[in-house]
């Protein structure tokens, strides 16, 4: 299969040099990472050890062929630039696979692809960009994929199967629309609060306050899925972040990582799109209002 993952960073790193390992798979990336993987090669280091020779670009004007599968892994607020400078690449038979956080990208995909290109998926794994040429896989976990419309076609099975005999344990989703919604609530009880409190994850249910504050906005988030036709239990959903948050307790959530760096957060796909999706159905977003207030004003 032929493969670009478009947006080079920790997880993109990871899945294209685990897919590399079967697949023509080319990277595009930012200049730093990309010149020492041209270099030296690019290192995964943690819970999987690889090294790979794999093709990195700083371009889609560079990608040598037309993919099979596009994998976006940009940051959502990226979506929207990534996908137009892509169409060059993409052809009828082009899969787009967004790989991403956030409520916005299937929206923004839809603009520009038809829906039968279109397959999007979420991943529990942990990795960290350690420095240009090496990343650190620091949770192993796992991902789902499914297509729009929930069909079970050849082409969900054929990328089901090729990321699996990559190492990577994928599984198919009937609903992937309500798995997003799940990593989206859970995303929006950890990744501010970890960022606003500058702690792992672990530390969210540890402190009797911080472990309060995750119920309490779980279950608000819960609430506008809810009111917007996903039906989720808030009870499960508190129990399964609890169970995120324990799984991955020595982590630094994506959105911490990114402040940290200095780099624009993705607040606004998550906590600020529930709050736009809330004020519809006349929801209280109060938490999520306090959390996107939080994290605008740190500096």
């Amino acid at each position: 299969m032929n493969i670009v993952v478009f947006g080079a960073g920790a997880i993109g790193s990871f899945f294209g040099s685990m897919l590399s390992k079967n697949s023509n798979v080319s990277l595009i990336g930012r200049k730093p990472h990309i010149n020492a993987i041209k270099k030296n090669g690019l290192n995964i280091e943690g819970k999987t050890c690889l090294k790979v020779k794999i093709n990195a670009v700083t371009s889609v004007n560079d990608v040598s062929f037309f993919p099979d599968l596009l994998i976006l892994t940009v940051k959502s607020y990226d979506t929207e630039s990534a996908i137009i400078q892509a169409k060059k690449i993409i052809k009828e038979k082009t899969f787009v696979l967004s790989l991403q956080n956030g409520l916005d990208n299937i929206d923004i995909l839809k603009k520009h692809l038809s829906l039968d290109q279109i397959i999007v998926g979420i991943t529990t794994h942990g990795v960290l960009f350690d420095k240009p040429g090496f990343i650190r896989h620091t949770g192993t976990g796992t991902t789902i994929l499914g297509e729009i419309n929930g069909k079970k076609t050849k082409k969900i099975i054929d990328i089901v199967n090729a990321f699996n005999n990559a190492g990577i344990s994928t599984s198919f989703s009937n609903n992937i629309i309500e798995e997003i919604w799940n990593k989206v609530i859970v995303n929006s009880s950890i990744n501010p609060l970890t960022t606003f409190f500058q702690c792992k994850n672990g530390n969210l249910i540890k402190n009797p306050v911080l472990e309060k504050l995750v119920e309490r906005i779980c279950n608000e988030s819960t609430s506008i899925a809810k009111a917007n036709g996903i039906q989720l239990s808030s009870i499960n959903m508190i129990d399964k972040t609890k169970e995120v948050i324990r799984n991955t307790s020595e982590n630094n959530s994506s959105m911490l990582q990114d402040f940290n760096k200095g780099k624009k957060t993705e607040i606004d796909s998550i906590n600020s799109r529930l709050i736009e999706i809330g004020r519809k159905f006349n929801i209280d977003v109060s938490f999520n209002e306090i959390l996107v207030h939080s994290i605008k004003t740190l500096k």
